[in-house]
Order: structure tokens, then C-alpha cells, then sequence
């Protein structure tokens, strides 16, 4: 066990030589001078925009209140995964994973599916019974992929984040913040198999009978709603209430915006991310 684990720290820490370089020299969001006293009106109690390119946050609210954050999870669950699961990989879906709360893609014990189909139901329609079959098939078991999401964490500096779940549908002890999600949503965004998928509004896949086929449709509606939003990932729970995490770029600029328990998610966003391009237009 003591092999895997340590195995797998070594290649998560291994996505990219940029993102090798900029973790283990600087951190991935950091902030010059004081946050800024004024900026959107937002209905999100904690919220944040920063420039991707630079790191340097542009605005935030409430940046370091733990919160719980649903399925934005999942973008720490799919770089997890995707660093030991290469994507013609065969997964076999365990029958614990067809047990999990709603909501379910609907994969069935037993079938073994390609891992790069896993990657699209977990990013796109947030298939909590598709976290569990990675989670398992990344890490031999559950719990030891949990282990392996908080090290990469605490390998990223993410001083106040903590997972309990592949999926985010739990959220006791499931938490982090405005800011750490920018860091790591910074660090996803430099793996190009995760950029492409994220950026990905429909995608049609065969599958094995009787399923034959299955359609998914990004849940982030941000990629229709607003010129330039390449990604990333949204959320909800009863106690986490509306999360997103979104990616634009305009002009050479690449924002990365962070919402958490938003009453308007999307209004939230494009105000962010309206107010980022002022600031770096």
C-alpha cells in the first residue's frame, strides 16, 4: 500500500513540466497589495476571479471560508484519476459504485468501460456512480484514492481543503475554499486531457448493448452563455448550494472564477469574469 501511495504522489505530481515548475516555485494563486475593497455586486458569499496566466487574484470575497463544495470535487477526483488511469484503459464498474446517491449515469456492476468515456460522465454530467468506478479503479479502493486526493492537495498547498468523497454528494468533512479551488482548477487547466473535456458542451459515445449509445451534455451552461468560457465544473448539494468553476478567455487573457453557495450562478460568473477582463483589459 505504502508503494501505490507513493506512486501515485509521484506521478500526480508529474502533469506537466510547467505545472511541476510553477508548484514547486511559486504558489498557484497569490496576491499583490490587499484585496480590493469594491467590486461586483454578488449573491455568492465567497467568490473569487484571478488571472491564469500570472495567478495574481483580480478580486475575491471571503477567499479563505471553508465551505463545502458538491461536485466541484470532481476536478480533483478526474486529475487523480486521469494521472494513473490512461484513457483506453479498461475500467470494471464495482457494484458499490451503482449504490451511490443520485445522481447516476447509470453505469451496470461488471461492465468494463474505457477510462476516457469515465473521464467524459464524470466531467460533464457529474456522474457520482462514475467517481466511485474511478475512484476504485484509480486507487484499488476508495478509500485509498481519498488518500491520494488529499496528499495531492497538500502537495499543491492547499491548506484548506479536504476530501471525504470522489463525488461531493457528501459533504460532511468534504470542503475547501474560493481560493484553493482557483489554485487547483489552475493547475487542471495546464493537463490538456482535462482542458479538452471541460471545454466539451456535448459529446456522443457507442456503448456496449443494451445501452448502445449515450449522449452527454455538459451541465455547465456558462460554455453557451458566455463568449470566450472554456469550462469547468459546477455543483450542488443542500448544504454546499450553488457552486461553479469557470475558465474564459478573451484577447490572450484567461480568467479562472469560483462561486460557492450562489443564488445566481451563472449572473455570478459572468460578473466576475466581466469584471477580471476590465481589470486586465
Amino acid at each position: 500500500m505504502r508503494l501505490l501511495l507513493a506512486a501515485g504522489v509521484a506521478s500526480l505530481l508529474s502533469v506537466s513540466a510547467a505545472g511541476a515548475s510553477a508548484t514547486a516555485h511559486s504558489p498557484l494563486v497569490s496576491l499583490r497589495g490587499q484585496l480590493p475593497t469594491r467590486g461586483p455586486k454578488l449573491t455568492a458569499p465567497a467568490a473569487i476571479v484571478i488571472d491564469a496566466g500570472s495567478g495574481m487574484v483580480l478580486y475575491a470575497k471571503r477567499p479563505y471560508m471553508r465551505r463545502p463544495i458538491a461536485s466541484t470535487t470532481k476536478i480533483m477526483t478526474a486529475l487523480v484519476a486521469m494521472s494513473r488511469l490512461g484513457p483506453n484503459e479498461r475500467v470494471r464498474v464495482p457494484r458499490e459504485a451503482t449504490r451511490v446517491e443520485e445522481y447516476r449515469e447509470g453505469l451496470r456492476a461488471g461492465e468494463l468501460v474505457p477510462a476516457w468515456k469515465l473521464y467524459y460522465g464524470l466531467l460533464l454530467v457529474s456522474g457520482n456512480d462514475t467517481a466511485v468506478t474511478l475512484a476504485v479503479a484509480a486507487g484499488g479502493s476508495r478509500a485509498s484514492f481519498l488518500r491520494l486526493m488529499n496528499q495531492r492537495a497538500r502537495a499543491l498547498g492547499l491548506r484548506h481543503t479536504h476530501f471525504t468523497s470522489p463525488s461531493g454528494v457528501v459533504d460532511a468533512g468534504n470542503y475547501s475554499t474560493v481560493w484553493d479551488l482557483a489554485a487547483l482548477t489552475r493547475y487542471a487547466m495546464w493537463n490538456a486531457r482535462f482542458r479538452a473535456i471541460v471545454k466539451t458542451k456535448a459529446k456522443r459515445v457507442s456503448w456496449r448493448p443494451p445501452t448502445y449509445a449515450k449522449l452527454y451534455e455538459n451541465h455547465n451552461k456558462l460554455l453557451w452563455r458566455y463568449r470566450g468560457a472554456d469550462g469547468v465544473k459546477t455543483g450542488w448539494t443542500t448544504a454546499a448550494g450553488g457552486c461553479l468553476v469557470a475558465s474564459a478567455r478573451r484577447h490572450g487573457i484567461h480568467l479562472i472564477s469560483v462561486v460557492l453557495h450562489s443564488q445566481d450562478l451563472y449572473g455570478d460568473t459572468a460578473r466576475l469574469l466581466d469584471y477580471g477582463f476590465s481589470r486586465r483589459g
